[in-house]
């Protein structure tokens, strides 16, 4: 398959393009600043990753985004271009879950030996409090056992037996999650190549929508978005997609 992937959930961006020809997959990655700041830099290095590739837009089979939870304004940037880009390319979208990212990079990183296991992924909330979600890998294939919430570091379950804690709070919340048994922490962001590896299995689940059904994930309640805020992002991805069809067909 031909797939464009890009995370801006964290305080990093991660983007990543896979090209099939004649069999073999190849790979194309680029990484920068996320959060707040991916805004003045994603789209120009999208653009620039696809021309490194040769591979126009119209020719992917789906446009993957890191739907979150993570950074508000990372979320809705990435989501915004998501759809635009997909409006443009009239290609689906791929929301992909940012904390399975995590748990994917820290399988394939440091866990790739064994043929299953646990990994809880941890995103730092701020606020003293961390994003959170367990799965259950076997091989490649992954299944969610916890969904996506918030919790305190001291309020986390003690990993028993193969459950791996795997994410980017270890620096912030170390001692305090020592203290509460981890058998194991791994650090890990949701990196676009991670998205790549997790495509496969989510798009033969049927979970690719069209692009103006694409939606990030927040889990506060307090960012919440007004109908003013809906509107300008519905404004923002028509005119990326006016502007991306302009410079395809140019």
């Amino acid at each position: 398959m031909n797939l464009l992937a890009f995370d801006t959930s964290t305080e990093a961006m991660h983007i990543a393009v896979a090209r099939t020809v004649d069999g073999r997959v190849q790979q194309w990655q680029h990484s920068g600043v996320g959060g707040a700041q991916a805004s003045t830099g994603l789209i120009a290095a999208i653009l620039a990753l696809m021309q490194q590739a040769e591979l126009p837009l119209h020719a992917l089979d789906a446009i993957c985004f890191g739907s979150g939870p993570g950074s508000f304004t990372g979320l809705r940037t990435a989501c915004a271009v998501a759809q635009g880009l997909a409006f443009g390319a009239r290609v689906p979208v791929l929301p992909v879950a940012s904390l399975l990212a995590v748990a994917e990079e820290a399988r394939f990183a440091a866990l790739a030996d064994l043929p299953r296991g646990e990994v809880t992924a941890l995103l730092d909330a701020r606020m003293d409090e961390m994003y959170a979600a367990t799965y259950a890998f076997e091989g490649t294939q992954w299944t969610e056992l916890q969904g996506s919430g918030l919790v305190r570091p001291e309020d986390l379950p003690a990993s028993a037996g193969r459950v791996y804690w795997a994410g980017n709070v270890f620096s912030v919340y170390g001692e305090r999650l020592a203290a509460m048994g981890a058998a194991q922490g791994i650090t890990a962001l949701p990196s676009a190549l991670a998205m790549l590896r997790l495509a496969p299995q989510l798009l033969a689940q049927g979970l690719a929508v069209p692009a103006e059904q694409a939606l990030p994930v927040y889990i506060r309640d307090k960012v919440a978005k007004t109908t003013l805020e809906r509107s300008a992002e519905k404004a923002q991805a028509q005119g990326l997609a006016a502007a991306l069809a302009h410079s395809s067909h140019g």
